[in-house]
């Protein structure tokens, strides 16, 4: 049941939504991951790798309220309970307890790696039924590139 009317037909609606639900999750767990690796960091280079989790946690953040928002537009409801992130994230796990700069950039590296292939997945997929989706998409993973950049450069020095 939706109480919103969606502007698209069914099958691309469902198309959309389904795409949109899964980066949902993703951008969540990503905000998630980067707040453990934030909270637990330590080493020489503290400081600098500790702002940049910040960046990554408001890139996160904000992509996924804007997101979850062009679902509900679309008459789907976005659904970021805790459960459906644990259920359906296609983020690595982050292990627990202290983590060394070195390896926080690692983990990063990493998360964005398996983020950004399934959200350039959903790109395609999301084409033929909704350029607006789509875009939306295309620009997150702009904007996720260019974070992953930052932190293969980090891990390469």
């Amino acid at each position: 049941m939706t109480v919103i009317n969606s502007p698209l037909p069914e099958k691309e609606r469902e198309i959309a939504g389904s795409a949109l639900q899964a980066t949902l999750v993703d951008l969540l767990d990503l905000s998630l991951v980067a707040k453990q690796a934030h909270w637990n960091l330590y080493g020489p280079r503290f400081r600098s790798i500790h702002l940049q989790l910040d960046e990554v946690v408001t890139t996160a953040r904000d992509y996924a309220d804007t997101v979850a928002e062009r679902a509900a537009a679309l008459g789907v409801s976005p659904d970021g309970r805790a459960a459906t992130v644990a259920a359906t994230s296609g983020v690595p796990e982050f292990s627990p307890g202290w983590t060394k700069d070195v390896d926080a950039v690692g983990a990063l590296v990493t998360a964005f790696s398996a983020v950004i292939e399934r959200v350039r997945e959903r790109v395609e997929r999301t084409g033929p039924a909704d350029a607006v989706t789509q875009d939306l998409l295309i620009g997150l993973t702009a904007d996720l590139e260019k974070q992953s950049w930052m932190f293969q450069a980090e891990h390469r020095s």
